[in-house]
């Protein structure tokens, strides 16, 4: 992707505006409110007891967000553009993330920080109205991976995310997308060479 203005032109806002309408005015103030931000790969973009201070919009990149637990590493969620990332529930509520934001390929990104964001879903309901409307789609979108994790066994886990993200098995170390589908990382490698998508 090329200058932080084709950026906003041809990704961010066409990206809102599939998710809400908002009159140009609005959007184009609120578009080119965001500033750029770059990390490396492996980086932390947010730890585990710090509070998520800005939303991101991911350009360009792979990140992960994953939790510890009896130092084992539980994938929780991969983000790529485009999309939004970071901790959610720690930015909006402004507490404590439980959870890690790290980056798994170099990563360029906008970001807004959590004050002027709320300024402008103070200021304008359109905006509010988009990010509902993203929130709820997001949450929709938890509530499926749930499902999927406790309804179906780990061949049709493993299947189900071949079907909807078959980039990622080559860009992303096979053991977070192991841990993420709740597989051993064995019976991944075994899925692997035996089921065919």
């Amino acid at each position: 992707m090329g200058t932080l203005e084709e950026v906003m032109e041809k990704l961010l806002t066409p990206y809102l505006s599939a998710i809400h309408p908002c009159p140009s005015e609005i959007l184009d103030e609120y578009v080119n409110s965001w500033t750029e931000v770059s990390y490396p790969r492996k980086s932390i973009i947010t730890q585990a007891g710090q509070v998520q201070r800005h939303i991101y919009f991911v350009i360009e990149g792979i990140q992960r967000s994953y939790f510890l637990h009896e130092a084992k590493e539980h994938v929780i969620a991969f983000t790529y553009p485009p999309s939004f990332t970071g901790i959610p529930e720690s930015f909006w509520s402004q507490t404590p993330s439980r959870y890690y934001l790290e980056t798994i390929t170099p990563s360029r990104m906008l970001r807004m920080s959590f004050e002027q964001h709320q300024d402008f879903m103070e200021r304008y309901r359109p905006l509010e109205t988009l990010f509902r409307k993203g929130t709820e789609y997001v949450f929709s979108g938890f509530v499926h991976r749930y499902v999927d994790l406790m309804a179906f066994d780990i061949e049709s886990r493993f299947k189900q995310f071949m079907e909807r993200s078959p980039h990622l098995l080559h860009q992303i170390p096979h053991k977070d997308i192991a841990s993420y589908l709740r597989i051993a990382p064995t019976n991944f490698s075994k899925l692997l060479g035996s089921v065919s998508i």
